[in-house]
């Protein structure tokens, strides 16, 4: 199995809602026949007659069935509007709540194993398979009120970028796993040295974002074939059909165009999944709509800047230099680009303090992260700190007339208005 299909069948497995009800579908199925040996085996019958039986079943079946209507119903619903409140993009990661898959699983298996019951009662009324289709019925009572109350409390703004950043964060320890040590550092974001012109260029096979790809595969094939590969989009960029996706150095001849293909997921928009801007961006554009003037919450700003201000701390504490992967014998065998930190600054920061440039709570918030920032940063990374603090006093003196209005935005309060400076 290449590394594409076991990306595929992860992505198909985390994404996809419909799978976990069609595996309760089955079990169900699956089941009733072994309750009803079981029943048969112990002789136990229900002190009920059949007809009973059969209304009782019959109620709870066609009451499953409008639940689980109404449940996709409401919970389709609640995505929308908070979709619409927040940003679309939060959409893929509440589909992925295993509450809610499991949840649905749960639904769908009391409402197939109730039919399969209902049409194995015939002269007498088994024990256990009742007992299992009323219990089941009932136990979904009880996981429907905690899912309500879970979904509401998940699609909360400050619950989604708690969740958000702490993706995000995960992702970011990932792909730089080195914390900074000393002033040194490589620099980031990079193409590799062309000491000689590539000796074949790969085009992509199809359109769509650079979602991940093996770095540890395309090292090992390189290694084989004596040659550099450099990866040439950053993961999250846009590729089209014949766009270049890998050059090669030093030879690789030997290399198959399919080979190198097996090792890059495209696919329609960007994922979490090896690309730490992505976080940043899902945030930064929760900031943003909040910013606008259809919705006017800069709270809800000041919560997100609480995220970026998270995850940028973690960022200055990293390596960035992890574009360049080395055999053992410390030849080069695969370069690609990373985010440097001013691409993290850049996107934390800019169109914030632009849509937010005349909220004093967003601007005093905005000031106490970077000089924040400043103080726990590496020397080498303050001076893009101090340089967006002062665009951001510039903003001040621009944007605040009133001289009192002036101060007050000056001034930073890590909680936006209210704090104590």
């Amino acid at each position: 199995m290449t590394w594409l299909q076991r990306y595929r069948i992860n992505s198909f497995f985390r994404d996809t809602i419909w799978f976990p009800p069609l595996l309760g579908m089955l079990a169900a199925l699956l089941l009733n026949p072994w309750v009803r040996r079981l029943d048969a085996f112990l002789g136990w019958k229900a002190a009920v007659s059949p007809e009973s039986a059969r209304v009782v079943l019959a109620a709870l079946s066609s009451s499953m069935l409008t639940f689980i209507v109404f449940v996709f119903s409401i919970m389709l619903l609640a995505v929308q509007l908070a979709s619409a409140q927040l940003t679309p993009r939060i959409i893929a990661t509440f589909f992925r709540s295993r509450a809610l898959k499991y949840s649905l699983m749960l639904f769908v298996f009391a409402f197939t194993y109730t039919l399969a019951a209902l049409g194995r009662i015939e002269d007498s009324v088994p024990q256990i398979s009742v007992w299992v289709a009323v219990y089941s019925s009932v136990a979904c009572i009880g996981v429907f009120l905690y899912l309500i109350d879970r979904v509401g409390k998940s699609l909360r703004p400050v619950t989604v970028l708690t969740r958000v950043g702490s993706t995000g964060l995960e992702v970011i320890l990932d792909v730089y796993p080195r914390a900074l040590a000393g002033t040194d550092e490589t620099p980031t974001n990079v193409a590799p040295v062309r000491e000689v012109e590539p000796s074949r260029t790969v085009a992509a096979r199809h359109t769509g974002v650079v979602l991940a790809f093996d770095v540890a595969g395309l090292a090992e094939l390189a290694r084989r074939a004596d040659c550099m590969i450099e990866f040439v989009p950053q993961v999250g960029t846009f590729v089209s059909n014949g766009d270049p996706l890998f050059r090669l150095y030093r030879g690789g001849e030997a290399i198959a165009d399919g080979e190198l293909a097996q090792a890059v997921a495209i696919g329609p928009e960007r994922t979490v999944a090896q690309d730490p801007e992505f976080a940043f961006r899902v945030i930064v554009d929760i900031a943003a709509k909040a910013l606008s003037p259809a919705i006017n919450d800069p709270t809800t700003a000041v919560l997100a800047i609480d995220q970026i201000h998270r995850l940028l701390r973690s960022v200055a504490e990293r390596r960035l230099d992890t574009g360049r992967t080395y055999d053992d014998t410390g030849q080069l065998r695969l370069a690609f680009r990373t985010p440097d930190w001013e691409d993290f600054v850049s996107l934390a920061i800019t169109e914030i303090r632009q849509f937010g440039r005349e909220s004093i709570q967003v601007v005093r918030r905005l000031r106490a992260m970077l000089e924040n920032l400043i103080e726990v940063a590496p020397p080498q990374r303050a001076a893009v700190l101090r340089a967006e603090l002062e665009l951001l006093g510039r903003g001040v003196e621009h944007d605040f007339r009133d001289p009192e209005d002036r101060i007050r935005a000056a001034s930073a309060d890590s909680l936006g208005v209210g704090g104590t400076p």
